[in-house]
This record gives structure tokens, sequence and C-alpha cells, in this order.
């Protein structure tokens, strides 16, 4: 959040803030924040939660967890329901411009908060990874894309995911700044300007260029696979290969250079408050459509998918539109009865499961 964690600084006085002796002054910034962060991350929010708990509730309601890709989108909606759950606060303290919450619940938050993001982003390289084992090394795949392999997997990401996210956990703490409460890190003095690019460049490094990297070689390997192989859903396959490609990079490559930008900036600007201003709202923007991705996960991963629009159609039917066709006289209710007492069909091939 740009008031809760990466921008905190912005919204109060730093070392950057200061030129020639006096303070940058960015009342505007954090007037523009109060005023249209809440309503955004509020539809992220919405959005967000509505479909990944979908999600969940189909996987777990139709038993799909004995495939080891599902098991991956499993713990990718849990990723983002974890992001999700911290954005509340985050609105509020962006509403209000003061934190309320108290100290243990600035740490446990900032934490969850990160480590939310950065699972969300390893269950996408191991969703990734699982394609092209699943195309590209199908014998080999037999052996190894099991359950159990996929649930030790999971647990080793969760591991990894709150060690990427161990200094928010460390270092955030409810501050007192000008008589305003903030929830903002407070490093070691005598290393604040190497843990500030640190930040930067560890979110940089997991968050985007390993990413992007693997989905490269992996996406490369499966298109050229599928080329030489005739099927005749091969084209919707490399097209939804490229979607997730660009998707991924529209909507995170803007956040993470504006961060390093920020963390870097003396190097780059000097102490030009002008500049460190263009950063702050650019950060703002960049920040909204990085964490709307956690809405666009579910249309990418499962809704996209043949088969999961089929368990959708049916949970609809059976525990929405039968349900509304009794009270609404134009539904066909009866028709909606007999089309929810149909299960999908569960004999279609795996591939369906991966595209």
């Amino acid at each position: 959040m740009a008031t809760s964690v990466d921008e905190v600084e912005a919204f109060g006085t730093t070392p950057y803030d200061y030129e020639l002796a006096l303070p940058c002054e960015k009342v505007s910034i954090k007037e523009l924040g109060a005023q249209f962060l809440p309503p955004l991350y509020s539809l992220v929010f919405i959005v967000g939660l509505l479909g990944n708990v979908m999600v969940i509730v189909i996987l777990t309601k139709y038993r799909r967890l004995r495939i080891m890709s599902n098991i991956y989108l499993l713990n990718l909606a849990i990723s983002d329901l974890l992001f999700l759950f911290t954005l509340p606060f985050w609105i509020h303290y962006a509403g209000w411009d003061k934190w309320v919450f108290g100290h243990g619940m600035c740490k446990l938050l900032s934490g969850l908060y990160y480590m939310g993001l950065y699972s969300e982003i390893f269950f996408i390289m191991l969703m990734t990874i699982d394609r092209y084992l699943a195309i590209v090394h199908a014998v080999f795949a037999l052996r190894t894309r099991t359950v159990t392999f996929g649930v030790i997997t999971s647990i080793v990401t969760w591991g990894l995911a709150g060690l990427a996210a161990l200094p928010e956990f460390l270092f955030h703490e409810s501050q007192e700044v000008f008589e305003e409460s903030s929830c903002s890190p407070a490093y070691p003095e005598d290393g604040e300007e190497s843990w500030k690019h640190f930040h930067a460049l560890r979110m940089n490094i997991l968050g985007l260029a390993l990413p992007l990297l693997i989905m490269a070689v992996c996406y490369s390997g499966i298109i050229k696979t599928l080329l030489r192989c005739p099927n005749k859903k091969k084209s919707k396959a490399i097209r939804l290969i490229f979607v997730i490609m660009v998707v991924f990079f529209i909507f995170w490559t803007p956040y993470n250079l504006v961060l390093l930008l920020s963390a870097f900036q003396i190097i780059f600007f000097g102490n030009s408050c002008e500049r460190n201003r263009h950063l702050d709202l650019a950060m703002q923007v960049t920040e909204v459509i990085a964490y709307t991705h956690c809405c666009v996960n579910p249309v990418i991963y499962a809704f996209v998918g043949e088969r999961f629009r089929k368990y959708l159609r049916h949970f609809f039917h059976r525990h929405v539109a039968v349900h509304l066709g009794r009270y609404i006289p134009f539904l066909p209710s009866e028709k909606l009865e007999r089309a929810s007492s149909v299960s999908p069909s569960t004999g279609e091939p795996e591939l369906s499961v991966v595209f």
C-alpha cells in the first residue's frame, strides 16, 4: 500500500525530503492519496475477494485437488486472499492518514501483506514450471506431478515467502512522526539506506526479473512443443501463454521500476524535491495497477479453463440461479433445476487442466 509500506516515507519527512535543509512539502500528494486510494483499493478488495473465494469453493467442492496444478491454483488463491485480508487496514490508513491499530498489528499486517505478495508471485512461477513439465516433459511429469510433491513444494514455497517477508515482520513499527501515528519501516540508522536499497532490489529480483525469466524459458519451450505436435487447441493455448506473460509484465514492471528509482533517487536525481513528488505520485498510480493483479489471477488461471467454467456454471445453476428462480418469475426454475442435477463430466483429458 502506498500509505502503508512502500510510500510511507512519501507522506512524511524522510532523508530524501530535504533540499538545502528545507522540508519537501507533500500535502497535495497526501490529499490525492486520501481521496482516490480508498475507493480504488475497496474495488480491488471486493473483486479480488469474490474471484479468489470462488476459485477455492470450486476446487474444494468438486474435489479437484487430486491434480498438482490445482493444488498450486488453490495456494495462489490463498496468497491473494492473504494479501487482500490486509487491504481494509491500509484503506483506513490511506483515508485517515493515521495508524490507529497499534504496534503489533503494524508488524503483523506489514509482514502478511508482503508474504501474500511474494507467495502469489512464487506460486505463479510454480504453475509456469508445472505447465512446462506437463507439456514439454510429459513422461517425466507423469512420475513427478503427484499430489504429494505438490503439497511438499507448496509448503516449501510458503516458507520461502515468509523468509522473503521477514524484514517487514522485523522492522515495521508504529511510529509518531510530527505528532502523527504511522506504520513504517524503522531500519537501523547506520544501515537505513542499505536496507532501502535491499528492499527495492529484492522486490525487483524476486518479483519481476526471476518470474519473467522463468516465464520466458518455460513458455518458449511450451510453444515449440505445441507447434511440433498437432492439437486443435494449440492456437488457443499459445494465445493464453502470451496473455499470461503480457499481463504480468504490464501489471508489475511499472511498479517495480518506480520502486527502484525511489530507493536510488539520490543517485539518479539528487535531492530534487520536485522529482521526489513525481516519484511519489508515480508510486501511487503504479501500485494500484500492480495490486490489481490479484483480481486478474482467477480470470487467467481458473476462469479461462474450459473445465473450470463448466464447474462454475454447474455451481451457479445449483446454488444461485435455482434459488433466484423461485422468487423471480421470468427465470425458468424447472429447467435450472434439471441443469443443476447434471454434474460436469470428469472424463476430459488432463491437458484442459493445464490450459
